[in-house]
Order: structure tokens, then sequence, then C-alpha cells
């Protein structure tokens, strides 16, 4: 099947003010969206939950994207600046045909993004993905001048955090010191809401957005500034957010970043010895370490791998019946209480583990122990198709044989970059040295490698 244009592994991201990230171009995205409602959903009116970042941009992408569904009599709710799993939960609490959330993540200021859910609060899939790129390049470029916009608020905030609240009783965090770093994105409000109703003593950082400083030295992509507080405050727990608020990075009480694969292998393991691990399987993808695999499987349960995405993820979650999933990078999905990734969600259930065992989180991560993993990117002049590559064939399969269930090999071209991506893991980590150099040599052997 043809792959999209314009959406990547997670909605349309780009640099405002390029030709599909400006006003212009989310008018023609709301017009096509509205063509699309009324081709799939049909026989009915329509409305649509919009929320956004912090970012400066998202203000004049969400009027023009309102406008341009306004044309279609879609009725739009705006939520104004939510997380994005809020855009994806109200989407459901109001019966919605689609979310949408305007966002770049983890990225800079200079970007933003547009990520959209289907009226069950999912993640579109490559076919309706496709479609409604067509509608948007059989909507015209020029635009002109665009109608006003025309919206109805809804405070989709005060319903996800009184939502997450639920999750813990009122004051049951009052002896804790938390810190948490919000990145200056959309949950500068909302997780600090949630965690005042528990009565945790709070360290506030990244909580002044200024639609400039979204992710700017703060948040999931600058953790040792987390670690570094945590330490000072005697925390027991530090949390940071992404800009959007789908996923986190944690640290434990004594400053050390929490890998997201411990997370995913804590939650599969207590899931499954509890016997709350829904088809005895946790979802997660090819880029995991093998120790989570080892963890769940000790606790008597299975790692279902897909493609990276947390789209993929929750498909398959779907597919299988699994209620928990997620990615290394700390989108984690507990499907019986969301529809997506949510950071939030994530840092309420390692603080329910604590709580539970009476255990500190620097004792609770000693249970998933991690294979020793060693990666490499070669840039090339030419992509050859994976099957030609005779010489990496062989050298996989050789490395395979000698590992058995004890390592892995997986070797991948980026999907947008000229490079060929190796990764190696294993239990021994001298084995997995001497692995990488031979399908490196085996690369070499195949393909035209560029070396700087």
């Amino acid at each position: 099947m043809t792959k999209p244009h314009y959406f990547g592994t997670d909605g349309i991201r780009g640099r405002f003010g390029d030709p599909i990230m400006c006003p212009q171009f989310a008018f023609r995205m709301g017009s096509a969206l509205g063509t699309y409602l009324r081709s799939t959903r049909k026989d009915k009116s329509h409305f649509v939950v919009v929320g956004r970042d912090t970012r400066a941009s998202g203000r004049p992408l969400c009027e023009a994207l309102i406008s341009g569904l306004n044309q279609f009599d879609v009725y739009v709710h705006d939520a104004d600046v939510v997380p994005t799993p809020a855009v994806a939960g109200s989407v459901l609490q109001e019966r919605a045909d689609l979310g949408i959330a305007v966002t770049a993540s983890h990225n800079p200021s200079s970007d933003n993004g547009i990520k959209i859910f289907d009226h069950l609060g999912h993640k579109l899939s490559e076919r309706e993905e496709l479609t409604i790129e067509s509608l948007i390049d059989s909507t015209s470029a020029e635009v002109g001048d665009m109608p006003e916009s025309k919206s109805y608020g809804l405070d989709a905030s005060s319903f996800y955090i009184n939502y997450l609240r639920s999750f813990l009783d009122q004051h049951s965090l009052r002896e804790w010191r938390v810190v948490l770093d919000l990145a200056n994105g959309a949950t500068y409000e909302t997780t600090p809401a949630v965690f005042r109703r528990w009565g945790a003593e709070l360290f506030v950082i990244g909580n002044q957005p200024d639609g400039e400083n979204i992710n700017a030295g703060y948040g999931s992509e600058y953790p040792d500034q987390l670690a570094r507080k945590v330490v000072e405050n005697d925390a027991m727990i530090g949390i940071a957010h992404d800009g959007d608020g789908d996923r986190l990075v944690v640290c434990d009480e004594k400053g050390s970043i929490v890998d997201g694969d411990i997370l995913l292998g804590l939650f599969g393991s207590y899931a499954a010895r509890s016997g709350v691990l829904k088809s005895g399987a946790l979802v997660a993808t090819i880029h995991s370490n093998l120790g989570l695999d080892k963890a769940v499987k000790d606790a008597g349960g299975r790692v279902e791998r897909v493609d990276v995405g947390d789209r993929n993820v929750a498909r398959r979650m779907r597919e299988l019946g699994a209620n928990i999933g997620g990615e290394s990078s700390g989108h984690i999905i507990f499907s019986d209480f969301a529809t997506t990734g949510d950071g939030l969600l994530a840092a309420v259930k390692i603080i329910e583990l604590i709580l539970k065992t009476g255990r500190p989180l620097s004792e609770l991560r000693k249970e998933v122990e991690l294979f020793p993993q060693m990666t490499l990117n070669l840039k090339v002049s030419e992509k050859l198709p994976l099957e030609k590559l005779k010489q990496v064939e062989a050298s996989i399969r050789e490395i395979e044989s000698d590992f058995g269930e004890e390592g892995r090999v997986l070797v991948r071209y980026s999907g947008t970059e000229p490079k060929i991506r190796l990764l190696v893991e294993g239990a021994d980590a001298s084995k997995v040295e001497t692995a990488l150099q031979a399908i490196e040599h085996a690369v070499r052997k195949d393909l035209d490698v560029i070396d700087s």
C-alpha cells in the first residue's frame, strides 16, 4: 500500500510556516476532514473537539482548522490548551466524530503538528490517512481570505483533571515530595492540579509557558534537570512530560532516570502475577529491550512486538484484547482507562505500584534487568532492499543461531534519512560487541557506506 506523504508515525509535523504546517494548509485540512465526515459518518450532524499545546503557532493553526471545518457545517468544541490525551478522552465524553490535537509533541517551538483521533478515540489508520491526504490535495492550494472561525468553548481540562484525580484517594500522597517538569507545555496546569488533590508537596519546573519556550531545556528531552531537582529536594519521585503530555520520563528517589522498558516491565510483570494482564500479553515495539521480554515471561506473561509507533501498539492491543502496552520512549497505554498514551496516567500507575508494594522505585526497578545493547547508524548511498543484502542475511542467521533466545539482531533503514540502523542485544556484552562488528562488516560488503 502507498505510504502517506503528509502523515508520519504520529500525525503531521513540520516547521511552522512551511507548506504543510501553515494556516492555509490547516484550512485545507479542516475542509478535507469536513468532506471526510460527510462521506464516512453520513446522515447525522457532525462535531469535532480541537485542542492544542502552548506553542504560539497553535492558535492560528486551530483557527484555520476550525474555519475549514465550518465550511462543512461541522460544530466545533474548542478545548484550548489541554494535553493530547484529554482531547482523545473528550471525544468519548462528548461523543464527537473526531478529535484534533494541534501539537508537535517534544519538538521545539518552531515546529507544530496535527494529531487526529477517530470517534472511538483511536489514532487513524494509514488507509484513513491516505483518504484524507487525497481530500487535502483536491482542495485548492490558493485559499485566499479565510472566513472567521466559529467554535464553542469546552472545559476539557476540568474533566481530565477530575478523571485522573479519581485514581488515588485524596491526600494519599501527603507524605510525598514530588518533582514535576512540565516542559512549558500542555500539562503545565493539569498535572499539578491532580497532584495537589493527592496532597503531595510539589516542586515544579517548566510551568511558565510563553508560547516560545515549550521543550526548551525542560521536559522529557532534558531528564538531567529533573534528576538534579529530585536529589536537591529529597523527593520520592520525579516526573517529566513532553510538550503535549502523552508520554513521560520518570526519575527514582536517588536521582536515576528509569528506562521506559523497565517501567513497561514492572507494569507487565505485576499485572501478570496479579492475573490482570489481559490476553497474557504486553505489547511493545521492535525497539524494546529483551530484558522486558524476560521479566514479563518470568511473571507468566509474554511480550508481543510491533513496528515503531504508539498507534501500532494500540492497534495490536485491540486485536489481542491486551490492556497494557507502550514504547520505551515513555508512550504507555493502559487501555482499561484510556485509548491513547497518557504520561500522567502512566505516572499514576507507577505510584500505585510504589504504594502497593511499600518499596521505593530505586528497589522496584531492579526487578527488570535490561540486556546489554549496542547500536550503529551507517549512512549509505542507496537503500537496497534488505532481502538483497546476502552478506547481512548470512551474518544475522549466524548471530541469531549463536545467541538463541539470549539475544537478537535488528537491521532496518531509517524512514527519513539515507541510513541503515543496526541494533544488537544479548545477555553477554562482549558477544554483543563482536556481533555488531560482524554485522557492520557485512553491511559494508553489501552496501556503499559513506563514512564522514
